[in-house]
């Protein structure tokens, strides 16, 4: 078989197979575009290096432990692998701005962030986003519709009420059990919702 012109799914069996050279050429067919996406992603050549090497750590150890499911195209699984290291890792690191101090009183502006968000806080940003939405789903559909017209439609409590057809204390109530029970969806998921 020629390992150039092998498929995916064929590359992937032999490496499992004990052929090492064919996950090498996985990598190589493959390693330009997931390098640009994480460096892009990070702009920091050491980072982007580690993040590249953790994901092919990450992709060998699923491989061999025989987790990988082909749902799609090799290179989308492993660039999401990727993705989700540079938010584990922005997450961890919580890169916030510091201005220090020139005098010993407290001023206000010590505190404040001069710029727009980075696109690692971006990145976080949208994943949180993108957990809570998730998250919504779980809940019971009186709490989701709730959630749903006051987040995202941005209507009041009367208003709510009033679409409803209940009271104003039932909505408000709706929303108090909606934000109960996504706290222990969040504790029970084990997921980070910090920027």
């Amino acid at each position: 078989m020629n390992v150039d012109v092998a498929s995916e799914k064929e590359l992937i069996r032999n490496y499992l197979n004990g052929n090492p050279s064919s996950l090498q050429t996985l990598i190589e067919r493959h390693q330009n575009r997931l390098y640009s996406y994480i460096f892009l992603m990070v702009k920091d050549k050491q980072l982007a290096d580690d993040v590249f090497q953790d994901t092919y750590v990450k992709v060998i150890n699923t491989l061999k432990l025989g987790n990988y499911k082909e749902e799609g195209k090799f290179i989308q699984w492993v660039m999401r692998i990727a993705h989700n290291l540079i938010i584990d890792h922005f997450r961890k690191s919580k890169k916030i701005p510091y201005i220090e101090s020139q005098n010993e009183e407290y001023d206000v502006f010590d505190t404040i962030s001069f710029s727009d968000p980075s696109i690692e806080e971006q990145l976080v940003l949208n994943q949180i986003h993108s957990d809570v939405r998730r998250l919504i789903q779980f809940l019971p559909d009186e709490q989701k519709e709730v959630v749903h017209l006051r987040c995202y439609a941005g209507l009041s409590f009367k208003d709510i009420a009033e679409q409803t057809e209940v009271s104003i204390n039932t909505a408000l109530g709706r929303m108090r059990y909606a934000l109960i029970n996504l706290r222990k969806l969040i504790l029970e998921k084990n997921i980070v919702l910090t920027n």
